[in-house]
């Protein structure tokens, strides 16, 4: 007997620990820490896009005409010029010129505009889903599935119509109208402001112009996709622009240049964000780390890259991707990337150089304790005013024939000069001088000074 009740006890025991192993493991697995959770976009963030980017901004109580025209701007909609004939809006009225333009891309059917009346749930989420190409979807929705959706929102079909019963399921289903909005969803009340926010950017990001990015710092699988975006990148060949700028390093007018795939842009809030360029794939993975490690988080684009500069024939052999030039020497092509980071708050995005400085900045041969392939002058930049940064300018240069994009930096001094040579080689070049705030490292070595 006492055997067999020392059995029993030790199997209570053993399943005892059996399920705490079990329902602890399924705890972490269901439950991370709340560092590596990344949350999507929401209201907060859409306002300040929306304001940052467009000078929109909704007060609660907005009229059909104030919706129309922040939807017309957002897209950079305009009308072609041909007349359209409101019952109710007149050529010469503010409100006209973005009703046209979106009663031609078939957002707003007319005749009366009606941008008088105060702005519906209904209406709001009608527009926003044909604003987001998605009414044919919306009008494949039989009556049966209209009904199930909108039971998550105890709203009558009856009382939206046919079209605009198809529209709100529609945005039910496509997550247009997030979860969030289902409990307290009256379609005949005036669209609150986070509502109205909300679908405008929801619009924005169903029509990839909203923020592009590859994931979060903190994400369990940002390695996985920085791996992959950068496997996938190449030396960039932009034959029209490449012809322009190698004359102008050959010339000495500069000393380098990058080329960027503008369709690659993160599209940040400029306030929240900054750039860092490299070359090393295993610098990246590591400086992803080294943020984790120091508890700042942020979205993450990668944007693929090629550097020019020139590879003296005195250097001895160059590497594959170099041309030729006059004088013997080369310009060499290197595959580079940038990262750029959107952090949560102004905090977040000045404490990255006190990162950068302490592990990724190289201030002597040897030196240990920093991250794999650091620079003496790494190059991480910010298009608005930061503490401890220095000014210079990029002669950034556009073809609009093309998404490719040279960045050529200079000092302030130097810009009207270097533009100037430029408009010489090629006077219908367009040429954009755009100042922003770099590391102090960078602009002392743009100064030709060692570190």
């Amino acid at each position: 007997m006492k055997n067999t009740q020392a059995s029993y006890t030790k199997l209570l025991v053993a399943l005892l620990l059996s399920f705490s192993i079990i329902f602890t493991q399924s705890a972490a697995f269901a439950a991370p820490s709340e560092a590596a959770v990344s949350k999507e976009d929401g209201v907060a963030q859409y306002k300040q896009f929306l304001k940052e980017k467009f000078d929109v901004s909704l007060s609660s109580k907005v009229t059909k005409g104030e919706f129309i025209e922040a939807v017309a701007d957002i897209l950079g909609y305009e009308p072609s010029g041909k007349a359209v004939n409101f019952t109710d809006v007149k050529p010469e009225s503010e409100l006209y010129a973005s009703a046209a333009a979106l009663y031609e891309k078939g957002i707003l059917s007319g005749p009366a505009i009606q941008g008088d009346q105060l702005l519906t749930s209904s209406v709001a989420i009608s527009i926003a889903v044909r604003a987001a190409d998605l009414k044919e979807l919306a009008y494949t929705y039989p009556e049966v599935k209209v009904n199930k959706v909108l039971t998550k929102l105890n709203v009558k079909s009856s009382s939206l119509g046919t079209k605009g019963a198809q529209e709100v399921a529609a945005a039910v289903d496509t997550g247009l109208l997030p979860a969030e909005f289902y409990a307290n969803f009256k379609p005949k009340n005036a669209a609150s402001d986070q509502l109205i926010h909300t679908l405008l950017g929801k619009v924005l990001i169903t029509k990839g112009l909203y923020k592009k990015y590859i994931g979060y710092v903190n994400d369990n699988d940002i390695y996985a996709k920085l791996s992959s975006a950068y496997e996938t990148s190449d030396i960039i060949d932009a034959p029209k622009l490449q012809k322009l700028v190698n004359t102008a390093l050959e010339q000495k007018l500069i000393t380098g240049y990058n080329i960027k795939d503008s369709r690659f842009n993160a599209n940040f809030i400029d306030s929240l964000s900054l750039i860092y360029g490299h070359s090393d794939f295993n610098h990246a993975i590591q400086l992803i780390g080294l943020l984790r490690s120091e508890g700042l988080n942020a979205k993450v684009q990668f944007e693929p890259k090629t550097s020019a500069f020139i590879f003296l024939a005195e250097w001895g052999t160059p590497g594959p991707n170099v041309v030729q030039i006059a004088n013997g020497n080369y310009i060499n092509y290197a595959k580079e990337y940038d990262l750029e980071f959107e952090f949560a708050n102004a905090a977040d995005k000045a404490a990255f150089q006190d990162v950068i400085l302490a592990y990724a900045k190289k201030n002597e041969d040897g030196q240990a304790g920093l991250i794999i392939e650091s620079w003496w002058q790494p190059l991480y930049y910010s298009q608005t005013e930061l503490k401890d940064y220095e000014i210079i300018t990029n002669n950034f240069i556009t073809d609009p024939d093309s998404p490719y994009t040279v960045n050529p930096f200079s000092l302030n001094e130097n810009s009207a000069k270097v533009i100037a040579g430029f408009k010489a080689i090629d006077p219908n070049v367009i040429v954009t001088p755009t100042q922003f705030w770099v590391d102090k490292p960078f602009f002392r070595y743009l100064h030709d000074e060692a570190v």
